[in-house]
């Protein structure tokens, strides 16, 4: 009897619970699976008859808890929010202590922060996992960061390593099945434990908030083709598909080249020039950069990116404006690839900076929520499977191999040659992207935090007399130890200065 056993379960068939459940079952695990709609769990197991694991329909929750092994394991793939909350509540009602609940969503860190503390005083284990790539990671390979109890993770573990991504271990290219489906030979998986409690789902919070960054930028590059040069799409789609054989080669950078190649099925135009210019988003990029905020850590350019898609959702306003308000021509005279070649170098700086913010703000997570991070780990487990995916990363898995307490990216060697190297390039497309009035917010933003963060003196000690002035706010010295702090009466405005 005990054969008949499943190793997992997943509750919640929507497109991402049943790719993931046919990638467990095709790397040889028995899963149950239970949809809160019966018939779209019995259409799904009859779809499905041959996998090698196995896929087995259970009509009640009871029956599903009857259908593991201990502990049992169930993965919730539901809507992050409430309709989580709901399944585990009635997990709870059919499991015993010891089991283990694995929250596979898009949960905010804080909800399962609250959720492992609650299910831990009830016996229950629980672990919080993002789990990244979208349709096609979570049925082929995604990357996936499991946060929790380490115990709870050990019985997990096995499955997750299986079903992950896997890269080459020396170049960091992700490495393919021989058919979708057939599991990979070899390879490094990009799973790993990211640490207690919330601190998968923060993981994968930040890694969303650097993706809003990295699509933002592309976009911006397009831009630039597009308004300075006159580019058509299939021209731009030419220049990003050479960009991905390069240090860009990227998963996004990969589907911009066939965004902008892909010709509209209805009139036979670019389907690009047919999209309506206004972004969606689901709000991880907003929970980083408030995230950013609350913690004092200066992420402006997944900020910039965030706000870039509410500035594209006003498109009512947004066309009235450009009848009113004028700017200069976009018409650039220079050199077409000269400036090609220096909006490639932006794009490559810009990201550089982009994740040396993503990097600094888990660090002051960890701080703030007690865990420990593998930074060299993590960037390990974003180089396959997941959206930001790129050879790219290879190199901050090398710097943080090089240094493993490295404060900022833009401090390893490799970044700071790079970056020194192509600074000329970036400063120019922003200078000349400003001069013809073409909006750039990520990639400016990602200047403006270098130069402010390479800068031993910045402004701030003329905010500071600012605030001490209308709010008594104090200030600290440059002739005096760190730590103390003055205050002193000023002058009312308009009265003399304060003479000593």
């Amino acid at each position: 009897m005990n054969d008949q056993l499943s190793d997992i379960g997943l509750i919640g068939l929507a497109v991402m619970g049943q790719n993931l459940a046919l990638n467990i079952a095709d790397h040889g695990f028995r899963i149950s699976v239970y949809n809160r709609t019966t018939s779209t769990m019995e259409k799904f197991v009859a779809e499905n008859p041959d996998t090698p694991g196995g896929l087995v329909g259970q009509a009640t929750l009871e029956e599903f808890a009857a259908s593991l092994k201990r502990p049992r394991r169930a993965v919730i793939m539901v809507q992050a929010g409430k309709a989580t909350d709901a399944v585990i509540d009635a997990l709870t009602q059919v499991f015993e202590p010891g089991d283990i609940i694995i929250d596979g969503g898009n949960s905010k860190w804080t909800d399962t922060i609250r959720r492992e503390k609650e299910l831990k005083d009830k016996g229950f284990l629980f672990i919080g996992s993002g789990v990244s790539g979208g349709e096609e990671g979570a049925r082929f390979g995604p990357s996936v960061m499991p946060g929790g109890d380490r115990e709870a993770y050990s019985h997990i573990e096995p499955v997750w390593n299986a079903i992950a991504a896997k890269v080459d271990p020396v170049t960091g290219k992700e490495l393919k099945g021989a058919a979708p489906g057939k599991p990979i030979v070899g390879g490094v998986p990009c799973a790993t434990y990211i640490g207690t409690d919330g601190a998968g789902h923060y993981v994968k919070m930040v890694h969303n908030g650097i993706e809003y960054g990295d699509m933002q930028m592309i976009c911006e590059a397009y831009d630039l083709m597009r308004k300075l040069l006159g580019m058509s799409a299939p021209e731009i789609a030419a220049v990003f598909k050479k960009w991905n054989t390069g240090v860009l080669d990227s998963f996004l950078i990969e589907i911009t080249g066939e965004v902008l190649a892909q010709k509209d099925p209805m009139t036979g135009g670019d389907l690009v020039d047919l999209i309506l210019d206004t972004a969606g988003q689901k709000g991880t990029g907003k929970w980083t950069s408030v995230s950013a905020l609350d913690m004092g850590v200066p992420a402006p350019t997944v900020a910039e990116a965030v706000f870039a898609r509410c500035l594209s959702a006003v498109k009512d306003e947004r066309v009235a404006a450009s009848r009113i308000l004028t700017g200069p021509d976009n018409r650039y005279t220079g050199d077409k690839e000269e400036l090609i070649e220096a909006i490639h170098a932006a794009l490559y700086c810009s990201k550089i900076c982009s994740y040396a913010q993503g990097f600094q703000l888990m660090r002051e997570a960890q701080k703030e929520y007690g865990w420990t991070l593998d930074f060299g780990k993590i960037a390990q487990i974003f180089r396959g499977g997941c959206i930001i995916r790129a050879v790219f990363l290879q190199k901050i898995t090398e710097a943080f191999e090089r240094d493993g307490q490295l404060a900022n990216l833009l401090l390893d060697p490799y970044f700071k040659g790079e970056v020194d190297k192509l600074q000329p390039h970036w400063r120019k497309v922003i200078a000349t992207a400003a001069l013809q009035g073409v909006p750039a917010p990520c990639m400016g933003s990602a200047l403006s935090y270098y130069d402010g963060y390479r800068s031993e003196k910045l402004p701030a000690n003329l905010l500071q007399g600012q605030r001490d002035f209308f709010g008594a706010h104090t200030y600290e010295r440059t002739d005096q130890p760190r730590g103390k702090f003055f205050h002193i009466d000023w002058p009312e405005p308009g009265r003399p200065q304060i003479q000593i």
